[in-house]
């Protein structure tokens, strides 16, 4: 457990979660379902990529030679299809139609386009200014990948690009990580369900429908979702069944230093090991993290909303997928657009909007909140600049930027 005298930074935090979590384990899908997943093995080209030199647009297909002799009449004697054995040119001054994807015939090496010719009784009468160099409109056999080189690492997200390549790589199935499953937890007597009756002193419950869809967001299905009220029985209780029965627990309030901030004791009484216990940030300073009795990561995310989904995207996204092997992406630079001035030096997490002006540069504009339970403020924003701890950051300050 980290202690002492000063709060630990985010990047200790960061460091501390990362050592804590176990690689995830993999497993091998149909290509089918394996849209966001993160690729756990190497892809290899089944073989040269493309497999041949090919056409690439419909035209006739000559021999440069010929054409670089001043030849600009070619008898066409045939079609060379997409998907048909190669034809092979009868003659110097001969031409055969071909499709765009098809085999370059044998004895032909460069596509002249259909714009740029004319049929008539079977002769093709090039245009004047055409271009009959060698290899034009043709793609060489093995131009993009050879076998024995990967065309995809370990690591790679598969979105419909890399389920592309894979597929052509002849794997109708491939090992990518499995995505764990969540239970998000909220605490409090205060919090009331959406569309319940609501007295004067209570709040709607938010947070837990936040996390939620910002894991949905991020392709995780498996999700569980609770309501535990402030007694420690029922959290003894509730808690104990989730620590066992789900991949990582989420939780939301609980964790400061009032009487009914029960959650770190709780889940101390049940075995669980408390690895840090509040960090030195603004907002989301009660942050908790610790690991279940079965080896399990447990999130105690602070209850005011912002500092809820500021925690999740700064720590617990980024500590997931590392966990599953995908790269980690490191945050996005961007330089304030305005300058800011607070209190004290303590790290600061500010929401802002990203912008882009006329030359292309990034740009932050800071949308300040009026507090932690100012979630209204994040509506139309990107994510959050991380600020180190100092006092005033003036316009242009490049910061780091989690989009949310």
């Amino acid at each position: 457990m980290i202690r002492g005298p000063t709060l630990i930074t985010p990047q200790m935090a960061q460091e501390a979660i990362d050592a804590e979590l176990a690689p995830w384990p993999a497993e091998s899908r149909p290509l089918e379902q394996c849209i966001g997943r993160t690729l756990r093995e190497d892809v290899y080209a089944e073989r040269d990529n493309p497999p041949f030199d090919r056409a690439c647009m419909d035209g006739i297909a000559i021999d440069s030679a010929v054409f670089g002799r001043g030849v600009r009449r070619f008898l066409v004697q045939g079609i060379q299809a997409a998907g048909a054995p190669a034809l092979r040119l009868a003659g110097g001054e001969h031409a055969i139609e071909v499709m765009t994807g098809s085999i370059l015939p044998r004895g032909a090496d460069c596509v002249i386009p259909v714009e740029e010719y004319a049929v008539s009784d079977g002769i093709a009468a090039l245009a004047a200014q055409v271009a009959g160099t060698p290899y034009r409109n043709v793609q060489r056999r093995g131009e993009d990948s050879r076998p024995g080189v990967p065309m995809l690492k370990a690591g790679t997200t598969l979105g419909a690009p890399e389920i592309a390549v894979v597929a052509s790589a002849g794997l109708a199935s491939v090992r990518v990580s499995r995505p764990p499953d969540f239970m998000v937890v909220s605490t409090g007597d205060e919090l009331i369900e959406p569309g319940a009756p609501i007295a004067e002193h209570q709040i709607r419950r938010s947070n837990a429908y936040a996390i939620i869809a910002a894991l949905k967001e991020r392709g995780f299905e498996r999700i569980g979702n609770d309501h535990i009220p402030d007694d420690e029985g029922l959290l003894r209780d509730r808690l104990a069944l989730h620590l066992a029965a789900w991949d990582v627990l989420i939780l939301s309030g609980g964790l400061s230093k009032g009487k009914f901030d029960l959650v770190p004791h709780v889940l101390r009484s049940l075995g669980a090991r408390e690895v840090f216990h509040h960090v030195a940030q603004q907002p989301g300073h009660p942050m908790w993290f610790g690991v279940g009795p079965q080896g399990r990561p447990v999130f105690g995310l602070p209850g005011n909303p912002v500092a809820t989904l500021v925690c999740l995207i700064r720590y617990v996204v980024p500590a997931i997928a590392a966990a599953m092997g995908t790269a980690r992406a490191p945050p996005e630079p961007a330089a304030l657009a305005s300058p800011m001035r607070f209190s004290r030096a303590i790290t600061r997490f500010l929401p802002v909007c990203i912008r882009w002006d006329e030359r292309g540069a990034r740009s932050a504009v800071p949308r300040p909140t009026n507090g932690p339970g100012d979630f209204l403020a994040l509506t139309g924003t990107d994510g959050f600049a991380e600020l180190p701890p100092q006092q005033e950051y003036p316009a242009g300050f490049l910061a780091s930027v989690y989009r949310w």
